[in-house]
């Protein structure tokens, strides 16, 4: 099988039509998709067994734990030969899998790449931050792939045995940075970035992006660790510079918390 599509999802029931019709829609065939339920309590499980499609739907449940532990047992089922994250909020681009398909065939010497990265767009067609440099660019440093990321939702497509040397996320809490475990693999392999938007991304309130900051100080080792890595890691000045300011931050955070006798 060529991919596994992965969707970690918790009470989304109302969103998750949209990453299955995304899914009914691709011109790539060679597929399977893996639901992993992370504790849902809004019938998520029922309107997953009422799906039916021309590619293998596999369901999960376990109990909520995080984003970050539901990412790890769809790495850990996975059978594809790669792997594709998908929000349970967003879609992927009818020619999506067929795109990255194509990019992946065009590198020359796979073995030193994990990846390729493409674009997101929003409903309205507008770009999510900013746009690559070029229309295929090769990055093969933690430094250089920092510099290209930038702001903004990325969409691709991972060599899950790739992912399967450096994952699964720690659990001992219920957050953890996803940059941990990807700037770990850019720190080995090589990026392809794709100047092309292949995922559709919306706001959602409950998103864990606008729950990012208090997520994070609710797990300090997780959110420490991340911090330390990038303040030592070979990464532009910058941002190993915002990474020790955001390490003192969080650090503070957990020593009052503790001072008052809250837990972490």
């Amino acid at each position: 099988m060529r991919f596994s599509v992965v969707t970690a999802t918790y009470n989304r029931a109302h969103t998750l039509g949209r990453v299955y019709e995304s899914l009914l829609a691709q011109t790539f065939h060679d597929f399977q998709w893996l639901v992993v339920d992370d504790g849902s309590s809004d019938g998520t499980r029922e309107l997953v067994a009422s799906w039916k499609a021309f590619f293998p739907i596999r369901y999960f449940w376990k109990p909520n734990g995080g984003k970050h532990t539901a990412m790890n047992l769809g790495v850990a089922a996975a059978e594809g030969e790669f792997l594709a994250f998908v929000d349970s909020d967003d879609c992927l681009l009818a020619h999506a899998l067929e795109r990255f398909d194509h990019h992946w065939r065009r590198i020359p010497d796979p073995v030193r790449f994990y990846n390729v990265l493409a674009l997101c767009s929003r409903p309205d067609g507008a770009i999510v931050g900013k746009r690559f440099p070029a229309e295929v660019v090769d990055t093969f440093t933690l430094a250089d792939t920092l510099r290209l990321l930038g702001p903004g939702d990325r969409c691709g497509m991972n060599r899950t045995a790739a992912l399967r040397e450096f994952f699964p996320y720690p659990e001992e809490e219920r957050f953890c940075p996803p940059g941990l475990i990807w700037h770990r693999l850019a720190g080995k392999y090589a990026t392809r970035f794709v100047d092309e938007p292949l995922m559709i991304v919306h706001a959602s309130p409950d998103s864990i992006t606008r729950q990012s900051a208090r997520l994070r100080a609710s797990s300090p080792k997780a959110t420490l660790t991340y911090y330390r890595e990038v303040a030592l890691a070979p990464a532009p000045l910058l941002i190993r510079l915002r990474a020790a300011v955001n390490f003192c931050r969080f650090a503070a955070i957990t020593a009052y918390r503790r001072l008052r006798g809250r837990p972490s």
